[in-house]
């Protein structure tokens, strides 16, 4: 991490926005897209990320028991990934990365922020995110929900270029907005100003309105919902936490609903109705074809309540059960509708796609770890090879082609995922040259990422 403190007019400077800067390429229109329209120059762009969200949770990706049609019909309508995978196996690091389009590594977010307010603590603001490029470039931003790559004020979405912000820091209940500390915890930009609602609902309204004042520019709307993270609360549920008081007991950490499963349910479809509102807001305002909405979850499901389907493990792990997720570009008109993609992909990937598809330019040295999939999502092209890694606690993981990697302290594994999704055939033993390959470049990897960081933990 470097360090905080510069004001925004120093840090644009710093980073040569506006002066020594470079485009990124791909930019502008393309010359092919579906049925032979026009490509859309500088869409608007939408991220919706769920929180927690497993792979096998939502309908188009096999759930027979709980109702997602709007997340379906983006399946439908657009381009779903099978091998899409967070950066990391929990919520902070996966959103530095998404952040800055490089390994959280580089910033020294690699595990979970704390939630108590008295640290001050977070993702420096001389980093550079997608908002800071993209509003340079002349989009309008917003953030709503859930932030969790730092505390206010000195590490607010404000002082990382959004525009405007409102929701949450890090973890709260979802009626009475109070955290596990007592502790108020929703914030309009670098306050706090309650508001009565359930919060998955509040943050789709929010994300409505931004959408009808921005209708006539170019913006990004980054819709970060704290569903389907614990408390697990349904709408019509009553508040668990309490201000003023710990609640951080086991039964106050996920909710006093006895059928755990059956409000994590109600949660993932109050999710996908607030997905529905969105795309009904941009199909009324004509907005549908000139608007790129990427959904993802930021990790894997959570071992009590989530279903990750045919693979092993779940949130924190670095099994495939723990980073890799659902995740849908619907895009009318320029993204083949039903189109599946199984191209090995990463949150920090979004980066460079956004800001290829907004013109926007970078500052002079910056080097991203992510790639543009403009060209995959406009005309189905291959990704150039690549080896990719996470790493958490004590574990790494590293992917080269259908090949993974685990490395859990000094055990090896090896996983032909082509194969074995599953992770079930550790096939060390007989390619033990290739486990050495792979290990040396994850140790040059790791050597890389983070010579010179300094780490911030919570």
């Amino acid at each position: 991490m470097r360090e905080a403190g510069f004001s925004r007019r120093e840090f644009l400077k710093a980073v040569g926005l506006g002066a020594a800067a470079i485009v990124m390429p791909g930019c502008g229109k393309s010359s092919n897209g579906p049925a032979g329209k026009e490509p859309v120059d500088r869409p608007n762009i939408i991220i919706i990320m769920a929180d927690d969200l497993g792979y096998g949770d939502i309908g188009c990706y096999g759930n027979k028991t709980v109702k997602t049609p709007n997340i379906d019909a983006l399946a439908e309508g657009g381009m779903r990934f099978t091998d899409f995978h967070s950066n990391g196996p929990m919520c902070s690091p996966t959103r530095a990365a998404l952040l800055t389009g490089r390994y959280q590594q580089r910033c020294g977010i690699e595990r979970v922020l704390g939630f108590r307010r008295a640290k001050a603590i977070g993702m420096s603001p001389v980093e550079v995110t997608f908002a800071e490029v993209l509003k340079a470039a002349g989009y309008a931003t917003a953030l709503y929900g859930k932030w969790h790559t730092g505390h206010p004020p000195e590490f607010a979405p404000t002082r990382q270029g959004f525009d405007t912000f409102r929701g949450l820091y890090g973890g709260m209940d979802y009626h009475s907005h109070i955290n596990r500390t007592g502790h108020e915890n929703w914030w309009r930009n670098e306050e706090l100003v309650p508001e009565k609602g359930y919060g998955t609902e509040l943050i789709t309204g929010h994300g409505e309105r931004f959408i009808e004042e921005h209708k006539n520019k170019p913006f990004c709307l980054y819709i970060s919902h704290f569903a389907v993270h614990f408390p697990w609360q349904g709408p019509n549920d009553k508040a668990d936490f309490l201000p003023g008081v710990d609640n951080s007991s086991a039964e106050k950490k996920y909710g006093t609903r006895k059928d755990r499963k059956a409000a994590y349910k109600e949660m993932t479809e109050a999710l996908d109705e607030g997905i529905g509102r969105i795309i009904s807001t941009l199909r009324r305002l004509g907005l549908e074809e000139k608007t790129l909405l990427f959904f993802m979850s930021d990790n894997g499901g959570h071992n009590i309540v989530a279903s990750n389907g045919p693979l092993r493990g779940y949130k924190g792990s670095l099994l495939e059960g723990g980073h890799r997720v659902p995740a849908i570009a619907y895009w009318p008109g320029t993204i083949k509708a039903g189109s599946i993609t199984d191209e090995t992909t990463m949150t920090m990937d979004l980066f460079p796609t956004m800001a290829a598809l907004g013109g926007a330019a970078l500052p002079a040295g910056l080097k991203l770890d992510g790639v543009n999939l403009v060209p995959m999502l406009r005309d189905g092209k291959k990704l150039p090879g690549r080896t990719l890694f996470w790493r958490f606690k004590k574990a790494g993981a590293v992917r080269k082609g259908p090949w993974k990697l685990l490395i859990q302290g000094q055990r090896r594994h090896l996983y032909n995922l082509a194969d074995d999704i599953g992770e079930k055939n550790d096939l060390a033993k007989s390619e033990e040259k290739r486990v050495e390959a792979m290990l040396s470049e994850f140790v040059r990897w790791e050597q890389e990422v983070t010579a010179g960081v300094k780490w911030v933990h919570g």
